[in-house]
């Protein structure tokens, strides 16, 4: 019996891949055979290592500016056709910095506008290996982000994109889907996370009583590329714990 989890063979970009969540989602790819890219906006994988909590174990490393509106069509010119396209690239601005329009730009550039280049840069090579987009999106998605709104309407923006996207490139072969995560601790959410008074309230806000974890969203995208999930399209997995159930 063929194990559907297998990606030997298989080609996987992980946009955002060199931390958090994203390295998560690049190395569980890897571990289940896949050859495995993550782009990140450092010069080198080394940069990433001396200053975060890393793994570039057997995956291969990018330099990618998603701000830069070109850039991404570059990097498929110079990979060729993928069959997985992982977009896990985001950034915050706190301290009501995306009330201002500086802030909010920033924000919108990097969650949302370069989903979109991204996802035409490499819609040729999906089409042509019959493959899958995965965007990470967030909770704040369907939420309010009441100090944060350029994150929380990015991530709108980027879970609506996924229905539009599934439903336009249905008929190109390519299935295009996401994950919505709730709390995980990465170094966006160490506001949270590190902070004992804020972390003790969103943990007693989560049914399962605890943060998620960047393996748990990890099986989430595999799930989500694997053909477990071939009558999949235009959906995003909220992995939030029960969160948004209440």
């Amino acid at each position: 019996m063929t194990d559907p989890l297998d990606f030997s063979g298989k080609r996987v970009l992980v946009i955002g891949g060199s931390s958090g969540i994203g390295n998560a989602i690049a190395q569980a790819f890897r571990a289940r055979g896949a050859s495995v890219t993550v782009t990140g906006t450092r010069p080198d994988a080394g940069d990433y290592l001396e200053a975060e909590d890393s793994d570039f174990t057997g995956i291969d490393y990018a330099q990618l500016n998603v701000t830069d509106r070109d850039a991404a069509a570059a990097l498929s010119g110079a990979l060729g056709p993928i069959d997985v396209l992982v977009q896990s690239q985001g950034i915050v601005k706190y301290g009501r910095q995306e009330f201002e329009r500086e802030g909010w730009d920033d924000v919108i550039d990097v969650n949302l506008n370069s989903v979109m280049d991204a996802a035409r840069a490499f819609h040729a090579g999906l089409a042509e290996r019959g493959g899958t987009m995965i965007v990470v999106s967030s909770v704040a998605a369907f939420n309010a982000a009441k100090g944060n709104p350029a994150y929380g309407a990015s991530k709108a923006g980027a879970a609506s994109l996924v229905t539009s996207l599934g439903e336009a490139w249905a008929r190109d072969g390519i299935r295009v889907n996401g994950i919505a995560p709730g709390f995980v601790p990465t170094k966006m959410t160490t506001v949270t996370t590190e902070h004992p008074e804020r972390s003790a309230g969103a943990i007693s806000m989560i049914p399962m009583r605890r943060f998620g974890t960047p393996e748990e969203m990890a099986g989430a995208a595999m799930f989500l590329a694997s053909p477990l999930s071939s009558y999949m399209t235009g959906q995003t997995l909220v992995v939030d714990g029960g969160l948004t159930l209440s």
